[in-house]
């Protein structure tokens, strides 16, 4: 017996989940993939760009401490004291 008009799919959707696990647990990060989309191609990640993402890692006063072609350094405060984090130098900052 044929199936005829049978169609199946999933919803589009526009944005991605993550979980990261850090000092303060387990938090989901929802990313824009429309968004980074917009940015080009090539583009890498910008000092703005790795401040927000070590925040959300819960990193307090982010600063960017050394940006090479290949990643950005960031250092930022937790309850347990200073913590480094680094991000690929490329679009999205994803952490190393």
């Amino acid at each position: 017996m044929a199936m005829a008009g049978v169609v199946t799919g999933t919803p589009a959707s526009a944005q991605d989940v993550e979980l990261r696990i850090g000092p303060d647990g387990i938090r989901p990060v929802v990313r824009d993939r429309e968004r980074d989309m917009r940015r080009g191609p090539g583009r890498g990640c910008s000092e703005r760009e790795a401040r927000a993402a070590a925040r959300d890692l819960g990193l307090r006063d982010p600063e960017v401490v050394r940006v090479t072609p290949g990643r950005v350094v960031v250092e930022g405060e937790t309850r347990r004291g200073i913590r480094r984090v680094t991000f690929a130098n490329e679009r999205g900052c994803p952490e190393m």
